[in-house]
């Protein structure tokens, strides 16, 4: 018995190195790593299909790419930003602080661990490779709406292939952040205890398990009509278009909060910190990130107001749509409560959340106008449209990602980043973002059509203005990741305290209060 014992523990001392570490780790944090930068990775080849379509649309007329390519860069950008950057990115987040938080050893499953990650660059490798196929990528829109998608070659498969790869990825870590954080909380850890980060993951794996399986469903069906002689979507064999909308985008809406909710979750971990003091209101913020959740699966056809639906429809959707800016309004004055003569101080994290909070605001304001029936009707499929989502996407998802890699750099690498260099970031950063998506909102109202790589001639100069501001927002971004090189590579060593904090908020704890009533100043320990 001894002698098999002691052959266990040699075997256990024996850990692989090089790249051989990090093809077989199980290690938390190492996978963390792995995501956060496979998502920086994706972000910056996202980043550079985007400069190719604001290329073509810096003046009207077709110079730079073919209006064909153009198409399967629209959407080639949405589904590599979508899966390849923002859902691994907070992914990484979730590897990372989940154990951290709950107290927990690692994650209870950490051979799925290891495997969700290795399944990504597989996943990619041939959505990307189908723009080599000889008839080039996707070009049916990041939606893939039949019949468009019903035509095209071999990229099509592929790529469908490919979000099917992507979906088991995202149900597996899913099931890993439900499973941890259900089952191996430190003692003491009840649920309403838990850090909101903690929270939004778990209400977020929650809407990834319900929605993923629909998206498969929606491709297979594809799949099959493109070559098994089906007709779900074809109206010559009894099938309908619009079923694959509703299919789509009964995942497609839970899917923008599941973009959305770990970036709340990271803003209410920073902005506590840096106004030193607990977050305003915790329960009616896990209220209301569970509201929004339920409420996000019944409003999916607000996507759909010109399809024809029946004047009822169109009324549930509106005011279910309308519905979730209370959720949403409750976290935004939950923050602003929580800096609210806080002793604010305003690092570089700090910076992009109060943004976060500003700028996701618009999005949301601009949401609620696309909410509103008679009037989407004018905007839908504009540039308001673009506009909308990439002030959510772009100014809340990715944004919030941003000060999160800066708040919490240290605690992973050990070193501060630059704190200078972090804020040119963040300025370039949201100074270009605005110059780049607000004029869109005017091209949208003055009648812009999306996806399209010529227009007419009164829509040249916001078009100029916006292109300039992209190609300013693509350049400011290699200045991060070069903070990011910088800082795993060394520099001032991160002390016990990171944050200059003299109430002694740890890194992870601001979010649940201390109980007190509200007569004398609560005692922070």
């Amino acid at each position: 018995m001894a002698t098999a014992e002691t052959a266990h523990h040699e075997h256990h001392d024996h850990h692989p190195t090089g790249l051989m570490r990090w093809v077989t780790t199980t290690n938390h944090k190492d996978i963390g790593t792995l995501y956060l930068l496979f998502s920086l990775l994706m972000f910056m080849v996202g980043g550079a299909m985007a400069m190719v379509i604001r290329a073509e649309l810096f003046q009207p007329g077709l110079q730079i790419v073919d209006p064909h390519f153009f198409n399967q860069m629209t959407t080639m950008h949405a589904l590599v930003m979508i899966f390849g950057a923002i859902m691994p990115g907070f992914v990484g987040f979730a590897n990372w602080m989940l154990p951290l938080m709950i107290g927990a050893p690692d994650m209870a499953l950490p051979r799925l661990n290891n495997w969700s990650f290795w399944i990504l660059p597989f996943g990619f490798a041939m959505l990307l490779g189908s723009l080599f196929t000889a008839g080039g990528g996707p070009a049916g829109g990041w939606t893939l709406y039949a019949p468009l998608s019903i035509q095209g070659g071999m990229s099509v498969d592929m790529t469908i292939f490919a979000v099917h790869m992507l979906g088991v990825s995202s149900v597996l870590g899913a099931i890993n952040v439900i499973v941890t954080i259900f089952n191996m909380r430190a003692p003491g850890m009840d649920l309403l205890k838990m850090p909101l980060f903690v929270w939004t993951w778990l209400i977020t794996a929650f809407l990834l398990i319900a929605v993923m399986p629909v998206l498969a469903g929606a491709v297979t069906m594809l799949l099959t009509d493109r070559h098994f002689g089906t007709a779900f979507f074809d109206p010559a064999g009894g099938g309908d278009p619009v079923l694959f909308q509703h299919i789509f985008w009964f995942f497609g809406h839970p899917e923008v909060y599941i973009l959305i909710l770990p970036a709340f979750g990271i803003l209410s971990e920073i902005i506590p910190t840096f106004a030193r003091k607990p977050l305003f209101g915790y329960v009616s913020m896990v209220l209301a990130v569970a509201g929004i959740a339920f409420l996000s699966f019944i409003v999916w056809a607000h996507h759909m107001f010109t399809v024809g639906m029946p004047l009822v429809g169109e009324l549930f959707f509106m005011y279910s749509t309308m519905l979730i800016a209370i959720p949403t309004g409750v976290k935004i004055f939950n923050w602003v409560a929580t800096m609210w003569r806080g002793s604010l101080t305003f690092e570089t994290p700090m910076l992009f959340a109060v943004s976060v909070v500003f700028l996701f605001t618009i999005g949301g304001l601009s949401g609620l106008m696309l909410a509103i029936t008679p009037a989407d009707f004018q905007y839908h499929d504009t540039y308001f449209v673009v506009a909308h989502f990439h002030y959510v996407l772009f100014s809340g998802a990715i944004m919030a990602m941003m000060g999160g890699a800066y708040y919490w750099l240290p605690k992973w690498t050990g070193h501060m980043y630059d704190e200078r260099l972090g804020k040119w970031h963040f300025w370039t950063t949201a100074i270009f973002f605005n110059i780049t998506f607000f004029p869109q909102h005017f091209l949208g109202l003055a009648g812009m059509p999306r996806r399209i790589p010529d227009y007419a001639l009164q829509f040249t100069e916001f078009n100029v203005i916006s292109s300039i501001g992209a190609f300013g927002l693509g350049i400011s971004q290699i200045l991060f990741v070069y903070v990011v090189y910088k800082c795993i590579q060394g520099g001032e060593r991160a002390t016990q305290e990171v944050w200059d904090n003299p109430r002694g908020l740890e890194w992870t704890l601001p979010s649940p209060p201390p109980y007190h009533t509200f007569e004398t100043p609560p005692v922070i320990k």
